[in-house]
């Protein structure tokens, strides 16, 4: 490297991140963070296009130093590249949400540890999760290219525009540069479908949105019907006339809203694009006919899509393991993959995937590696873990406080804590404290509840208290996330493949 780290420091009294030293032609740029509590700075040495001002000179070159604003994260982009996302295709990959925007350097160390083949996904996040925590889609995106500059992170990573369920919604990920769009049509899919009587499935059959997908009641009903589909694993499924109708009625309107959102970001995306389909958080289980029927139906409405999430056998509740019986789940999920492997190639992808340690071996076997594992707010979680370490104090407040909201935010999730098993945090000694994340409960707790926490009184109430002591102690919080994160995607390591 044309610059030393050690003659950056001194001159400009600032500690430079050593692996964001990088080259664009005659320009180096670079990472720095300033005092103890560990401001970051993006500069540049040269006649680059970080805007911000003159610090000094070295070599007869002007040293420039900015703020990490969003005009600064596009010079970055557009300086290089590799700090910008892509699109990952069918290689084995993992979403790794940053509720926080402090995450991606630790997740990039667990990456890392892992080995070679994983593709990660750092820009990641939901319409849901960005109005709860007050973030825009450019703050996601770019503390997904500033934390990828600080690690010199030059191997690739896509970004999700996760969970959107509405036309409107699309505009503002698309143009920030997401490659990445997971359509929800959660609230178009009938769950009640399951308990219809044959006169109310027929009701609600003929009054699907026909135009949209482009066929008639007819049709589809002759399509499907007392037809045997043969799958890549040598078994069949089929459909009588009732199976077909619960089918169609519980998922037909969920393939229109999808056809429409394939076709809005069609309009709005003058690049390429991938796209996922996810029915995931819906009470009704999709069975291995109903993600033919889904898949199939896609397939014939022209729509193109990288991965899918079906609603899976068990619960999927946030931040603890896998609960369900694991043999069902084998033989349900071996013919998921034989529907995926039949209409695909696609990656299932497990959405709620934080910490559900026991079907990962499971899941990465079953797809070799055709999987997409999707967590969020496993993150945040080990983000409060570090808390418990740096500001015994501050973490008391927040338990106490989330134990008085869990009632109100758990309302949109899937989670059964019980507060009854959630000691008081006064009965804890300090020491205690990181190892109280392990507790079903009270991880269930703080997970929920981060929303609230983060917004409390305006943000004055934690978040500012929140960010400066994991900015000003940020080593310890990359060893806590990449140590937990390490444990989600070490699994599917044997299985991954750059397809």
């Amino acid at each position: 490297m044309l610059v030393h780290v050690n003659e950056l420091n001194k001159l400009l009294n600032l500690e430079v991140y050593p692996a964001s030293l990088s080259e664009a032609g005659p320009v180096i740029y670079f990472l720095a963070r300033r005092g103890r509590k560990g401001e970051k700075l993006v500069g540049c040495v040269g006649k680059g296009t970080i805007k911000g001002e003159k610090a000094s000179s070295l070599d007869g070159k002007d040293v420039r130093v900015g703020p990490t604003d969003h005009a600064n994260a596009d010079a970055i982009r557009q300086a290089l590249p590799w700090t910008a996302p892509r699109c990952m295709g069918l290689a084995t990959s993992v979403g790794l949400g940053d509720r926080l925007g402090l995450a991606t350097p630790g997740h990039i160390r667990a990456i890392r540890a892992a080995g070679a083949g994983l593709k990660p996904f750092f820009a990641q996040q939901s319409i849901r999760e960005m109005t709860r925590t007050q973030r825009t889609p450019e703050q996601v995106m770019d503390c997904a290219t500033f934390g990828v500059l600080q690690e010199g992170y030059r191997e690739g990573f896509g970004s999700d525009g996760d969970h959107v369920q509405r036309l409107q919604d699309l505009d503002g990920v698309a143009a920030v540069g997401f490659t990445m769009f997971t359509i929800d049509p959660g609230p178009h899919v009938v769950n009640q479908a399951d308990a219809m009587s044959p006169a109310e499935l027929a009701q609600h059959y003929a009054a699907l949105d026909w135009k949209t997908l482009d066929s008639s009641p007819a049709a589809m009903t002759r399509a499907y019907t007392g037809r045997k589909f043969k799958l890549a694993d040598g078994t069949c499924l089929g459909f009588d006339e009732q199976a077909f109708l619960r089918a169609a009625v519980k998922y037909g309107s969920a393939i229109a809203h999808v056809a429409k959102m394939h076709r809005r970001l069609a309009a709005l995306c003058k690049r390429p694009f991938e796209l996922e389909a996810s029915v995931d958080e819906t009470e009704s289980v999709t069975t291995p006919a109903e993600h033919y029927f889904f898949a199939a139906e896609l397939k014939r409405l022209g729509v193109t899509w990288v991965s899918m999430a079906p609603r899976l056998v068990g619960r999927f509740e946030k931040g603890v393991d896998y609960i369900g019986d694991l043999d069902v789940f084998r033989t349900s999920f071996a013919q998921h993959v034989a529907v995926m492997q039949t209409l695909g190639p696609y990656k299932i992808s497990i959405h709620s995937g934080s910490d559900k340690f026991s079907i990962y071996p499971l899941v990465a076997e079953l797809t070799d590696g055709l999987a997409h594992l999707k967590t969020a707010g496993t993150s945040y979680l080990e983000a409060v873990r570090a808390i418990s370490r740096i500001d015994a104090g501050l973490f008391r407040e927040i338990y106490d406080f989330a134990r008085a909201r869990y009632e109100t935010d758990k309302a949109s999730y899937h989670v059964s804590a019980d507060m009854a098993k959630v000691p008081p945090v006064s009965k804890l000694r300090d020491e205690q404290l990181p190892a109280s994340l392990d507790q079903f409960d009270t991880r269930q707790m703080l997970h929920v509840t981060f929303g609230s926490v983060l917004t409390a009184e305006g943000g004055e109430k934690f978040r500012k208290r929140f960010y400066a002591a994991l900015e000003a102690q940020e080593e310890v919080h990359y060893e806590v996330l990449a140590k937990h994160i390490g444990r989600h995607v070490a699994p599917f390591v044997p299985y991954a493949k750059n397809r």
